[in-house]
């Protein structure tokens, strides 16, 4: 097996950023660009390993905080490490539990040292700092560990992102000195908010520590769409080329493809799987609401020409029958069609890089790409309303 930290960029696009290649972990090798479907308690939510790892995803994300307070990194390190313990052979990234840092902002309180967390579990008081992230990351046993940061909201002052890279860069250092799982690589973050000098200054300094590779944080929390984009343009602006790049929490399929444009590698989100328990289908050209009254009697797949299991079994009518009633099969079988959605159009962007017509592929799929979402509730408006 290839060691552990080699990434090799095998095609470049002519007209764009976008790259092709293979990052070797300690449980085998990753094509990229690569979407990581969420597993934040040690399961993609409704699916087993198979079922996943059926769909081409060799690499799924966990996450630190919440492990470690469920069932507690301990138990986990005592049955094996997270891959045996939750079934999974292939590789595995673990964030670090800093964006709790930001998504739990009711629940904590930011020193240097750390965050103090009121456990979302008992009320109890934790601590979750540099040190104390690399030990839970080391006993989960994950392939790619992710340096504890501090993700600033949005909209936030000059000087509240100047502290949070302060302490990023701070909490690096830290994250880089301690140790690690045999294999184990780490990736650092880099923030900054929207300021530019803030982000470049910040990738410039993580990349003198000499990560394994490196994420672009702190986007996608509620800024507009311009400014995301401008966020990851200065986020790796300073990176260097032969270290994977990682754009952090990022997943509508658009946003997705205008970042691999950009020389991003690596993505992960929550929305095929998250939306697909709230009834959003999605497809080559949009998301739509499949709980929808119009859907009712609609025989057709979820998506027309779609070869995954859902689609080829059932129809629009059957699955809003079961999300409507709550049956457990409902969600599992959207969710198994959403990931599908995301593995095949991750699969025609690697090969469009490969082929040199990545540029043409752009240009199609935003031109017929839409929120048909929209689309959908304003016809529902016009006839028979919306139902559970």
């Amino acid at each position: 097996m290839t060691k552990p930290g080699i990434f090799e960029i095998t095609h470049r696009d002519p007209g764009t950023s976008a790259r092709r290649g293979r990052l070797s972990t300690a449980h085998g090798v990753v094509d990229t660009p690569v979407f990581m479907p969420v597993g934040t308690q040690a399961t993609v939510k409704g699916l087993t390993p198979d079922e996943v790892a059926g769909e081409g995803f060799r690499v799924v994300l966990g996450n630190t905080y919440h492990l470690s307070e469920r069932p507690g990194s301990d138990v986990i390190e005592k049955c094996g490490g997270l891959h045996r313990f939750m079934g999974w052979p292939h590789a595995i990234l673990t964030d670090s539990g800093g964006f709790q840092v930001f998504s739990l902002s009711g629940l904590r309180r930011i020193t240097d040292l750390g965050v103090e967390f009121q456990s979302h579990v008992d009320g109890g008081s934790r601590f979750l700092g540099p040190i104390e992230a690399m030990d839970i990351q080391r006993k989960l046993g994950s392939d790619i560990a992710m340096a504890f940061d501090e993700c600033p909201p949005y909209p936030c002052t000059r000087e509240y992102a100047c502290q949070a890279v302060e302490r990023t860069l701070a909490w690096a250092v830290k994250c880089a000195n301690q140790p690690r799982a045999d294999g184990q690589l780490l990736f650092g973050i880099v923030q900054g908010g929207i300021y530019e000098d803030l982000r470049r200054r910040c990738g410039r300094e993580l990349v003198d520590l000499g990560f394994d590779g490196y994420a672009v944080g702190g986007v996608s929390v509620g800024e507009p769409e311009e400014a995301l984009i401008r966020g990851l343009e200065c986020g790796i602006a300073e990176l260097p080329e032969d270290r994977p790049r990682y754009l952090m929490g990022v997943g509508l399929l658009p946003q997705m493809v205008e970042a691999v444009a950009r020389g991003v590698d690596m993505f992960d989100c929550v929305m095929p799987t998250r939306y697909a328990r709230n009834g959003t289908a999605f497809t080559s050209e949009g998301r739509y609401p499949v709980k929808a009254a119009i859907y009712g009697r609609d025989e057709r797949p979820l998506e027309e020409g779609c070869t995954c299991y859902t689609c080829l079994r059932f129809s629009r009518a059957y699955i809003r029958h079961l999300l409507n009633v709550n049956e457990m099969l409902g969600a599992r079988l959207l969710t198994l069609h959403n990931l599908h959605r995301y593995a095949v159009s991750m699969d025609e962007i690697r090969e469009a890089i490969e082929n040199g017509t990545f540029g043409e592929y752009r240009k199609e799929f935003t031109g017929r790409y839409c929120d048909i979402r929209l689309e959908h509730e304003t016809a529902m408006n016009q006839t028979e309303g919306t139902s559970g």
